[in-house]
């Protein structure tokens, strides 16, 4: 019996998805002339701090955006800042090194109606050591160390949600999921499938069941949903039970995190905290790529 044929997928919406990804490459797109550059005074004794939040975070957007280092970076917005006229004073290197590791970055989404369904992977991004090529080529010298990186997607807007950051020997886990809304799914691979995470979201997951995977004896609301997801996987099928439940569209989160990588291989901050300022604010650009226009892709026939 043949393999069926492949689906065949295709975008509707050439016309403004071309607009879209053109914008991308414009620079002024990221100068909102409307920002608070100078922070307010907060009265405290000692030197006033000079910069606001949001313009480090703009000067440092820039900086992962164009892959520049710290120097470059201040000579950059420099001249973004006075191609839209505005005479606003630059950070140096020293202030967007310092800021960085203090940065809370605010993350743009756009809110869809109803509960939040989530799409939840992980992926680890080097920050030290040697490229994959030289390694394989001249073997590997030196230390290779790694950080994770824990991301929730929201199906229905294409944005990333939140996002942890974590040493890279932690396991898979979902300390990632926001406390404060309502969740309607929460859709991750088999790694996901131990008892912390079935905890953390009792009877909203659709986490594929390991291969060897048994009923666990455990008498609590976790264990039973996950007991009966077991049964459904060995009654239907494997296969069956992924498509029933919607289980492919994880999917999608796999594809943001390639393009989440396309920022970079590596991450170029060593201090944990700055790590996790660089990683949210390229979450953030990711988001605001996104509201600036996305494929619709409907399936052919």
């Amino acid at each position: 019996m043949s393999k069926p044929s492949p689906a065949r997928y295709r975008t509707t919406n050439w016309s403004s998805y071309n607009v879209s990804l053109r914008k991308r490459g414009a620079l002024l797109i990221w100068v909102d002339k409307d920002m608070v550059w100078r922070a307010p005074r907060d009265g405290r004794p000692g030197r006033p701090v000079v910069f606001s939040d949001a313009a480090m975070q703009f000067c440092l957007s820039i900086k992962v955006l164009f892959k520049l280092p710290l120097r470059q970076t201040a000579g950059m917005v420099a001249s973004l800042l006075r191609l839209a006229g505005l005479d606003w004073p630059v950070p140096d290197f020293s202030t967007l090194c310092r800021r960085q590791e203090t940065l809370a970055v605010q993350i743009p989404y756009r809110r869809a109606d109803g509960p939040l369904n989530l799409l939840v992977d992980s992926t680890e991004i080097k920050f030290l050591g040697d490229g994959e090529w030289q390694a394989r080529k001249h073997g590997v010298q030196g230390r290779r160390q790694w950080r994770k990186e824990h991301l929730a997607m929201d199906p229905d807007t294409s944005d990333i949600r939140p996002v942890e950051f974590t040493p890279s020997r932690d396991g898979d886990r979902l300390g990632q999921i926001p406390a404060g809304e309502q969740i309607g799914t929460v859709t991750a691979d088999g790694a996901y499938d131990t008892r912390r995470c079935h905890k953390a979201i009792i009877e909203r997951q659709a986490i594929p069941i390991r291969k060897n995977g048994r009923l666990w004896k455990d008498d609590c609301g976790a264990a039973r949903a996950r007991n009966e997801t077991l049964r459904a996987t060995r009654y239907y099928g494997r296969a069956f039970w992924k498509r029933w439940t919607g289980y492919h569209t994880r999917s999608r989160i796999e594809a943001r995190m390639r393009c989440l990588k396309s920022f970079g291989e590596r991450i170029m901050a060593r201090d944990p905290d700055r790590q996790t300022a660089e990683i949210h604010i390229r979450v953030a650009l990711m988001n605001r790529f996104n509201a600036l226009g996305t494929a619709e892709i409907v399936r052919g026939a």
